[in-house]
């Protein structure tokens, strides 16, 4: 893939530390509601948007006009986080290895505005970011492609001219959809097999080792 000019970047689980946060917050916010659902399933349920999420998890029959405060009580479990949460090692320098290179780093994120605040204050890299997305921006959230799609017009190229790095099945499935190369990281915990499965064109452990093996990988060959 020659002359790649934007990187995207999931936020969540690739880039800081979230992805047990948000299944612990959401299994106490399930069962206050009374639905007892095994960490295991809401694990593997997180990347995709609260909506999807709480179909994927929860039964068709169930009280949907009770969705909205299953959702403000997941927001109001794991918002405590917020100033505590960390990025992972080489995040940063990630992304300012890809800015160095003069690509354009894009943050495609389905996150809240007042979230990506605080994503972004963990990251510390806001020199070296040239636009992002949130929740407010798209329609649906992955794996439908509206995440990806939104960043790739936020930095005005073609799919073919950009590689998104995320950590779940889900962030692949968008990027297929949306005809989007995916580079993908263990730091979610889904293994490599699951996430190559669905169409990964590589995978690394985080962003320490696509630092690392910057030079011969998809984002610079």
């Amino acid at each position: 893939m020659p002359g790649v000019s934007a990187v995207l970047f999931d936020v969540d689980g690739t880039l800081v530390d979230t992805n047990y946060l948000h299944a612990v917050t959401w299994w106490e916010a399930l069962r206050q509601h009374g639905h007892h659902v095994p960490m295991v399933r809401i694990h593997h349920a997180i990347g995709m948007g609260s909506d999807k999420l709480l179909d994927h998890l929860l039964p068709d029959d169930r009280d949907r006009t009770l969705d909205d405060e299953l959702q403000s009580a997941h927001k109001a479990l794991y918002a405590p986080y917020w100033p505590r949460l960390r990025a992972f090692d080489g995040a940063a320098d990630l992304l300012r290895a890809c800015a160095g290179r003069g690509q354009q780093v894009v943050l495609a994120s389905s996150a809240s505005e007042r979230e990506m605040h605080a994503l972004r204050a963990a990251l510390n890299a806001d020199d070296v970011i040239t636009a992002a997305t949130s929740a407010d921006d798209v329609k649906q959230s992955k794996p439908a492609p509206d995440i990806v799609q939104t960043a790739l017009q936020r930095a005005d190229v073609a799919a073919d001219d950009a590689v998104f790095v995320g950590d779940t099945v889900w962030d692949v499935q968008a990027c297929n959809k949306a005809g989007l190369a995916c580079v993908a990281f263990l730091t979610g915990g889904i293994s490599s097999q699951e996430l190559r499965d669905a169409g990964a064109a590589e995978v690394y452990d985080g962003p320490a080792e696509l630092v690392h093996c910057l030079r011969d990988s998809l984002i610079t060959r």
